[in-house]
């Protein structure tokens, strides 16, 4: 096995074990599941594992260069029109190519589901091209992220209730696995061609901004579409009494997202062709390199998205309807907390985030503490989420307070933690998100009785919003630890020239005595 894949794969592993281990050990000690439900879930999670193993080489192989290139090369043209051009074109082709956008449409009824996609990729691709215009012209990040979120929250109170999770769930499903290795690439290599103080810095953001775009775009479609009732069909639980069962319930399985991420991959293949064919940027090579690249990325989301939706989803919509229709259903909230901790770790966009933060700031800032930092931020949005779902507490009590609180940070934190923050908000709610928890909340929210379009939507959103807040925090943490390392250094510095002096003076009362 290629050594690289082993390491990624090992990787993978790691991150997935612990949601593995919490849903065994909720089947032991809480909600009983059959031996073929538990025996789908486990062959799920080993095919999650050996996917995203294979996608997150594929990403480094094939996103990441592909996206740096188209960057840097928008870095060497002045003409406004032509950048926003690019920039609008790769939004839209790339978010068009984003399964987890297909799975939402898919949940929104009186809305044709092609209706959906093109809103949301022309609102990522006017957003991506102005986040390009941004860095090109080094305007502040947190400038514009206020005055967008202060007319994405005004806006938000003349839409239809039932509509409102809807619309900010979508600002999250479309920076996904297929969006998030291009677009941040994109912003490394925009960053790179200017070579000033802030150039690393800058490089962060255009996923943040990439997911305000939807949002903005969905609240304004929602001002014409008022859907009154969900159109959910939970993931049922398969059948099986056999090996041979689960083979088959998955080989089944497989050919729709065999298609699905074939359709995905398609239009990025077609960007890197012409890309090379008017550029001649890479070297025969490393076009090798980016077409094995891209195989593994098809190879590995095939593996995942259907590891995950065969396996993976059919038990949380399971956990959270028996868990929230028993008298302890409160338990809910914790359980909750517990598993948003650890389901972040198996995001493969947050890995691809995590390992560019850890470069770009020549490890200053650690993927350990990013991730802590992600855990912690998502397990306290699930916890919300499933608090929503048992008192049908309106979203707009947490989206509105929790931006404001983003927003006033953002004014006090370094530039460079702003667009990690804020990029970290769209990399944590992928497919892990959607087709694990979103079941998960609306399996207790069928349990309760709830509305599934006010109460049990909004979970991709609350995920999207509070590790905002967690890594700003830990850029105030940061700046605070880096003014004390500062300050000891001036006072060592003082010490040693008090020393020097204490020397030079008794070296010259020496000799004056000696004469």
């Amino acid at each position: 096995m290629n050594q690289k894949l082993k390491e990624k794969i090992l990787e993978s592993l790691s991150a997935v074990l612990p949601i593995t281990g919490i849903v065994l050990l909720l089947s032991i000690l809480l909600v009983p599941i059959d031996l073929g439900t538990m025996v789908m879930f486990i062959v799920g999670a080993i095919m999650l594992v050996i996917g995203m193993g294979f996608f997150q080489l594929g990403a480094e192989m094939s996103m990441t260069p592909l996206g740096e290139g188209i960057g840097v090369q928008i870095s060497k043209t002045r003409k406004i029109p032509l950048i926003f051009l690019i920039g609008f074109s790769m939004g839209a082709i790339i978010t068009i190519s984003e399964p987890d956008l297909q799975v939402l449409a898919a949940q929104v009824p009186s809305i044709p589901n092609l209706t959906l996609i093109l809103t949301v990729a022309v609102g990522v691709g006017i957003f991506l091209a102005v986040a390009i215009l941004r860095i090109l012209f080094q305007i502040h990040l947190s400038t514009i992220l206020i005055g967008l979120y202060v007319a994405l929250i005004g806006i938000s109170f003349f839409v239809s209730r039932d509509f409102l999770a809807v619309a900010f769930d979508s600002g999250g499903v479309t920076t996904g696995p297929m969006t998030v290795p291009f677009i941040m690439a994109m912003g490394v290599g925009l960053a790179s061609v200017r070579g000033d103080k802030n150039a690393s810095s800058d490089s962060f953001g255009l996923v943040a901004l990439s997911s305000v775009g939807p949002i903005l775009a969905v609240l304004l479609l929602g001002m014409f579409f008022s859907p009154s009732e969900a159109a959910y069909s939970a993931a049922g639980v398969a059948n099986v009494s056999t090996t041979r069962d689960v083979v088959k319930e998955f080989v089944f399985s497989m050919p729709p997202y065999v298609k699905e991420v074939l359709i995905s991959l398609i239009p990025v293949a077609a960007v890197f062709i012409l890309f090379q064919t008017f550029t001649h940027r890479y070297p025969h090579r490393q076009v090798k390199r980016v077409t094995v690249g891209f195989a593994y990325t098809y190879i590995g989301l095939v593996l995942f998205l259907c590891g995950v939706n065969v396996g993976f989803a059919p038990v949380g919509s399971l956990l959270g309807n028996e868990i929230a229709s028993e008298a302890w259903k409160w338990l809910l909230v914790p359980i909750g907390m517990l598993i948003g901790y650890y389901i972040v770790k198996a995001e493969p966009a947050i890995q691809v985030l995590n390992r560019q933060v850890e470069g770009v700031t020549n490890g200053s800032v650690s993927a350990k503490s990013m991730n802590l930092c992600m855990s912690l931020g998502v397990s306290a949005s699930v916890g919300l989420s499933m608090m929503r779902v048992l008192t049908g507490l309106p979203i707009h009590w947490i989206v509105v307070p929790g931006y404001v609180i983003a927003l006033i940070l953002s004014r006090f934190v370094p530039k460079m933690f702003v667009g990690i923050a804020f990029d970290s908000g769209g990399v944590a709610s992928g497919p892990m998100t959607t087709t694990f928890l979103l079941p998960l909340s609306i399996g207790a929210c069928d349990a309760v009785g709830g509305n599934l379009m006010t109460d049990a939507f909004g979970v991709v959103a609350l995920v999207a919003l509070t590790p905002l807040i967690a890594i700003q925090l830990m850029g105030i943490l940061y700046q605070y630890k880096l003014k004390l390392e500062e300050s000891a250094a001036v006072q060592e510095a003082e010490v040693l020239h008090v020393m020097d002096d204490i020397i030079e003076f008794e070296e010259g009362g020496i000799d004056g005595g000696q004469s």
